[in-house]
């Protein structure tokens, strides 16, 4: 056993459509955007992750940058070979080389067998001898501390890039559960076009991402208010560059028929849970992580809707990989939830 840990690399995998984050020797060593930029002369991988972001919205004719995963799941077989590759190549810096690599990585709960042979596929091609794959919403409730073992009710919403998992957890399994395709990237566009109707202004897909994280808001009116966030971009009319400052509430506006979505999945979820469970549900709330909880006011919005206890996850960005992490850890011990 002892010889075998010695060749074998362990590295727990959150393949998300905005981010990947990879955890090896319990520690987070990649979080970096999930893009990969490529010369389409030569087929050549020019940049990986914060440094292909760096490129996006901005290429030349020759260079072209990819996000190799859609909604949840690889759309870009290819692409996302290459940039899982170059993502475990940042873990080992120091050049040693591993005959194996043990991998657990995350999957969408609604995911095809289709969608899940496309993830395996990649990661086998990018170097990995031993995969398993672990449900996002499982890994979120390991990864928050949850005994997802217990005969207890847990309902845990992950509001990712590409899609929002929601899943109620008891007894090491996914009880019911809604994966629907409303999530970050559809926020960003929301506030995209909201800015193209109501400022006459043209702004990518970064500027809408910025917006969010700085003005981002579930309600039109907050406790504590983020200052107005000036926004550059193509006026429609005249064709040049200008500058508008936007508040929180205006863009509150922008994402409610998204969120609209979301609570509607959520109560959607809540109605398919058997009457013991919800009576636990009761008790211990509704558990928020993923990117998406960050958003202000979503909490006392969607507790305001569902009528229960609503608590963020701390650091929900990495709730999910810490999950994979611990499982990857304890692979004996949480081998049941996963699928090879």
């Amino acid at each position: 056993m002892g010889w075998f840990n010695f060749f074998t690399q362990e590295i727990a995998i959150d393949l998300g459509t905005a981010n990947t984050l990879i955890i090896h020797k319990d520690q987070v060593v990649v979080d970096e955007p999930s893009i990969i930029a490529i010369e389409r002369s030569t087929g050549k991988v020019i940049a990986i992750g914060h440094e292909a972001m760096q490129m996006f919205g901005k290429e030349n004719d020759n260079i072209k940058t990819i996000r190799p995963l859609k909604d949840g799941v690889i759309a870009d077989f290819h692409a996302a070979e290459h940039m899982i590759r170059g993502m475990i190549k940042k873990i080992n810096k120091s050049g040693k080389s591993y005959s194996q690599i043990r991998m657990v990585i995350c999957i969408p709960s609604g995911i095809t067998e289709v969608e899940k042979r496309a993830v395996k596929d990649s990661a086998d091609r990018a170097g990995g001898k031993e995969i398993y794959m672990i449900h996002e919403p499982m890994a979120a409730a390991v990864g928050i501390g949850i005994d997802v073992t217990e005969p207890m009710g847990n309902m845990v919403i992950d509001i990712g890039g590409g899609t929002s998992e929601i899943a109620v957890i008891a007894l090491g399994g996914i009880v019911c559960d809604q994966s629907i395709r409303t999530a970050g990237d559809e926020f960003n566009m929301d506030i995209s076009e909201y800015m193209k109707r109501q400022h006459n202004l043209l702004c990518g897909e970064r500027t809408a991402e910025k917006i969010k994280i700085n003005v981002g808001s579930a309600l039109t009116e907050l406790d504590n208010p983020p200052e107005d966030y000036a926004v550059y971009g193509r006026d429609l009319m005249t064709g040049i560059p200008k500058q508008v400052f936007v508040s929180y509430s205006e863009i509150a506006l922008a994402l409610d028929k998204s969120l609209v979505k979301l609570e509607e999945a959520i109560l959607k979820a809540l109605e398919n849970t058997p009457p013991e469970l919800a009576a636990d549900i009761y008790q211990t709330g509704i558990h928020l992580t993923g990117g998406g909880a960050l958003l202000r006011g979503l909490d006392k919005r969607l507790s305001a809707k569902t009528k229960l206890p609503v608590h963020v996850a701390e650091d929900p960005l990495r709730a999910v990989v810490r999950g994979t992490g611990i499982a990857l850890k304890n692979i004996g011990k949480f081998k049941f939830l996963m699928t090879n």
